[in-house]
């Protein structure tokens, strides 16, 4: 079900963009210069290739009947892993400096970085 529902989000999201064209290997130069990249031809061909076999997924997925499928945003249910937020006792003053290399005045000293 889940694959269903994840294939279904990327196939709204692909009909939106309405893939339908092939990218020419004057496509790829063009967005390695825009990327500052620098292709030779043997890699631009290869990208072309690889961008027109993604297309062409693409435009499979767009084959496919999503009408009663909804949509999702992660492929796995979204959970916080993070312990609640409570406010509990914490280091005092004297134990914070204890180990610091330089103190005053109940403050960490540490050297000037601005001049």
């Amino acid at each position: 079900m889940r694959k269903k529902v994840i294939i279904s989000f990327l196939i709204k999201t692909i009909e939106v963009c309405k893939v339908s064209q092939t990218v020419s290997k004057q496509d790829v130069l063009h967005i390695a210069t825009l990327a500052r990249l620098k292709f030779d031809d043997e890699q631009a061909e290869r990208f072309t290739n690889d961008l027109n076999n993604i297309l062409g997924y693409i435009d499979k997925l767009n084959e496919l009947n999503t009408d009663n499928i909804e949509p999702t945003s992660h492929a796995l249910d979204v959970y916080t892993v993070t312990r609640p937020d409570r406010a509990e006792a914490s280091l005092s003053n004297e134990d914070a400096i204890r180990n610091a290399p330089q103190s005053e005045n109940g403050m960490f000293r540490v050297p000037k970085v601005i001049e």
